[in-house]
C-alpha cells in the first residue's frame, strides 16, 4: 500500500485558525468558490486567514464536505475529537455522482493492517478511479462517475 504522509496546516487571524488536511481533500472547490478572498488555489499559501472576518472563515469552513478543512478559535484552542463530531453517533451521506462521506470518529483497517484514525468526515470513494484509496480525490469528476 502506498502509504502518504499525513500533512497538516494551520492559519490564524489571530482569533480563529484554520486547519487543513490536504490528503483528505475531495476538490469540491466550495472553499474558493464560497469565499475567494480567503482561499485562493493560484496564491502560496493558498489560505489567507486575514482575508474575511472570522464568522465568515468559520461558516465556508463548515461547507466544507470532506472535513480536509476544520477551524478552531484560539481562545478556546482545538476542540476534541468528541465535540468536533458530536459524540459517538455517525453517519454515511451518500453525495450524487460522488463520494460516500462518513460523519463521526471511525477507524479504517487497511489491508496491510494499519490502522488510520479519522474524524468529523471522511469521504470514501465510490467510483474506483482515487489515486488515494479507499479515500475520495475528487476523480470521480474526470471520470464522470454517475451514481
Amino acid at each position: 500500500m502506498n502509504e502518504k504522509k499525513d500533512i497538516t496546516k494551520e492559519y490564524s487571524n489571530g482569533e480563529v485558525t484554520i486547519v487543513w488536511k490536504p490528503n483528505v481533500c475531495i476538490h469540491s472547490e466550495r472553499c474558493f468558490h464560497g469565499l475567494p478572498k480567503v482561499f485562493d488555489p493560484k496564491a502560496r499559501p493558498w489560505i489567507n486567514a486575514l482575508g474575511a472576518s472570522s464568522p465568515q472563515i468559520v461558516e465556508q469552513v463548515k461547507k466544507c464536505p470532506s472535513g480536509a478543512l476544520s477551524y478552531y478559535f484560539n481562545e478556546q484552542g482545538p476542540a476534541s475529537e468528541a465535540s468536533l463530531t458530536g459524540g459517538e453517533e455517525r453517519m454515511v451521506e451518500v453525495t450524487p455522482n460522488g463520494p460516500l462521506l462518513v460523519h463521526g470518529q471511525i477507524t479504517i483497517k487497511h489491508p496491510d493492517g494499519n490502522l488510520t484514525r479519522k474524524e468529523t468526515k471522511t469521504a470514501f470513494c465510490r467510483c474506483g478511479a482515487s489515486g488515494n484509496k479507499p479515500f475520495c480525490d475528487g476523480s470521480h469528476r474526470k471520470v464522470g462517475f454517475e451514481g
